[in-house]
């Protein structure tokens, strides 16, 4: 008997035998949509899954500011006509299928569309159970989550008296960059008097298409000098982070790990870039200062071998650039057998939605470490009715079923994305001599 060609084999949709039999008619999906809002200038796509029950609908953060046309394209014309009629409850099959359906898979765009259908998916489910989602998790490890926050200044008092001000508010975990005179810098953006951000790092709509040259020299020279003082003048209590950005020479980046070990960081973030993953057993062999690494992953080849031979402390993913929660549970509870702590990325360009999502995790998976903060402002606390709650230094759940988050259609569309010559892609940053730098 011969077997039939795959190739001409009709494949239903909805395998028979998941189809229930009687009773109420099941719950399917009804829609997929990306909305595209700017609250604070920062271009967010949120996907909205509706649902043929009344009132019954999850949201989920497709966030991918340089590239969010592309998402929404991925989303409205791939993802949805892929996932209509098919059961929110079938999360894992529909995220099995969907990333697979490309064929060829990974990489920003797709993960981002199809983590704002999975995350979507998940606030369904804990709708439908009526509870918040970390229930579904496995329930509370602690009842809030640890934040940092970020210092920056323009010189070493700025940056001390900006960490000052974060301390008094209780945070006891605070990453410092200060600026290097005549040059651009990540992150040294002079701290706002009495703002809510305490120098936040610049996302891609802070940047202007002509900036200052980067010079690696230099900025490794001043970070250590920075610490100097910052131990001597804040003392050994509050727990100081630092992120290179995957800025600099991977030599260099050693050689400034080495010197920032005495200080005691918390970590160090984003030594390398990740085209340079196989200098990561030098480090380790040169020093102990932790390290946290993952901000650009965005495939599991990516991180894995990192984690498996303890190369990195934190894993600091995007997670909807690896695609959601289904994936980022999986990858919290891989890190947990081999000691490695969690610190998903959690700036201005995580929606809040995102941010809800980090949250959830944050409260249910052991191996907690901290969490990126980012504070909501008015037009965004708006927009998205339910942001989690930010007081002490740390992040606090609302406990409401699922994300706990709602969207507000009518506030967002009242903010559309800014006119940008490079439609929010960022400008390149490059050296003296006009070399472009890996951001």
């Amino acid at each position: 008997m011969s077997t039939p060609n795959p190739s001409s084999v009709t494949q239903p949709l909805l395998p028979p035998p998941w189809e229930p039999t009687g009773g109420e008619p099941p719950v399917r999906i009804a829609d997929v949509r990306a909305i595209q809002t700017a609250p604070d200038g920062i271009r967010l796509v949120i996907v909205k899954v509706e649902t043929t029950q009344p009132g019954l609908y999850g949201l989920g953060c497709a966030t991918f500011t340089q590239r969010p046309l592309a998402v929404v394209t991925a989303v409205e014309q791939y993802l949805k006509p892929f996932a209509v009629g098919r059961d929110p409850n079938d999360i894992e099959d529909l995220f099995q299928a969907a990333y697979v359906s490309s064929y060829w898979r990974s990489g920003p765009v797709l993960n981002n569309a199809l983590s704002g259908l999975d995350m979507a998916l998940w606030d369904i489910k804990g709708k439908l159970a009526g509870m918040p989602l970390y229930q579904l998790f496995g329930g509370r490890c602690r009842t809030s989550a640890a934040l940092y926050a970020h210092a920056s200044g323009e010189d070493f008092a700025a940056v001390e008296a900006d960490a000052r001000r974060l301390m008094g508010q209780g945070f006891r975990h605070v990453r410092c960059q200060v600026a290097v005179p005549g040059y651009a810098t990540y992150g040294a953006q002079i701290a706002p008097k009495g703002g809510e951000t305490g120098g936040a790092a610049p996302t891609p709509y802070h940047l202007a298409l002509r900036q200052d040259p980067w010079d690696p020299a230099a900025y490794c020279r001043i970070v250590p000098k920075l610490f100097d003082h910052l131990r001597a003048t804040l003392g050994e209590e509050v727990e100081l982070l630092h992120d290179i950005h995957e800025r600099v020479p991977p030599i260099l980046a050693i050689d400034l790990a080495k010197r920032l070990e005495p200080h005691r960081l918390f970590f160090l973030e984003d030594p390398f870039a990740p085209e340079d993953n196989g200098y990561f057993p030098l480090l380790r062999q040169q020093t102990a200062i932790p390290i946290a690494m993952g901000e650009l992953y965005v495939n599991q080849n990516d991180y894995v071998p990192l984690i498996k031979d303890r190369l990195i402390d934190f894993i600091r993913v995007h997670l909807s650039d690896i695609g959601g929660l289904t994936p980022a549970r999986k990858l919290a509870a891989f890190c947990e057998f081999f000691g490695v702590r969690t610190a998903w990325h959690g700036p201005g360009d995580v929606s809040p939605v995102g941010h809800a999502a980090n949250l959830h995790l944050d409260l249910a998976v052991p191996n907690f470490g901290i969490q990126e903060s980012h504070f909501f402002k008015e037009r965004t606390q708006a927009v998205f009715p339910g942001c989690p709650e930010i007081r002490d230094g740390a992040m606090w759940s609302n406990e409401r079923p699922g994300l706990g988050i709602d969207l507000d259609e009518a506030e967002a569309a009242k903010y559309p994305y800014p006119d940008h010559p490079l439609n929010g892609a960022w400008p390149p940053v490059r050296q003296p001599d006009g070399t472009v730098v890996r951001p």
